[in-house]
């Protein structure tokens, strides 16, 4: 059973949310503030965290940030805000999805089994990588950048395992979103492909603004250089 972890301050919205994940077959805890989430965090271990952005005791960026020192659990923000610089601040401190409310509560359970099926998927695979200077142990979920771990979010672990699969081809960002997001996720769109690949690029390449791993092939879409 799938442990979900969900943070949010609107106390009907929180009952609703858990309530609705329990019916689905999940184990399912609501915690209303950053110190009641940090403290369950500790006690117990979870599949997925879902955060308001907005909480009365401190922001969901700050605890997304906190989580990313010590985890890679696949986090999930819920924002009243729809604008572009939100939502690329969630992504870039190492959120992994994001819904903006209002929202359909079968979206938002799509949205919770596409992000647990994807860390599932990825996590049970071993096949080991190596290309370019970068090695990748699925089994352990290790990466190397010229011998040295480089710490990846989720979703930008998933990027990379993507890119290495598929050396010197070229991959449309249709073709990295139906991936990534399932093939019925019309719900993410191509800035948000934009913001992973720029995170990764900072951590995989020696000059991420002239980058040579994940290269951009111009009108059609990216490709990993597995020669370097």
């Amino acid at each position: 059973m799938k442990r979900i972890l969900l943070v949010e301050d609107d106390g009907g919205l929180r009952t609703g949310l858990v309530y609705a994940l329990m019916k689905q077959g999940y184990e399912a805890a609501g915690v209303r503030t950053c110190q009641e989430a940090e403290r369950t965090w500790r006690e117990e271990s979870y599949d997925l965290v879902i955060l308001d952005v907005n909480l009365p005791d401190g922001s969901g960026y700050e605890l997304c940030a906190q989580l990313r020192r010590s985890s890679e659990v696949p986090i999930l923000f819920l924002t009243a805000a729809d604008e572009e610089t939100d939502i690329i601040m969630g992504l870039d401190i190492g959120g992994d999805d994001y819904i903006t409310k209002p929202f359909q509560l079968a979206v938002f359970l799509a949205r919770v089994g596409a992000l647990l099926r994807r860390s599932g998927r990825f996590s049970q695979e071993g096949t080991y990588l190596c290309a370019n200077g970068i090695t990748l142990e699925r089994l352990t979920r290790e990466v190397k950048k010229d011998g040295a771990p480089v710490a990846l979010t989720a979703g930008e672990y998933r990027l990379l395992c993507l890119f290495m699969e598929h050396p010197g081809i070229v991959l449309s960002p249709e073709q990295i979103l139906g991936r990534l997001w399932d093939c019925d996720a019309n719900y993410i769109d191509t800035n948000t492909l934009t913001v992973y690949i720029r995170r990764l690029r900072a951590k995989i390449e020696d000059d991420p603004s002239d980058p040579h791993r994940i290269v951009t092939v111009r009108r059609m879409g990216y490709k990993w250089n597995a020669a370097g």
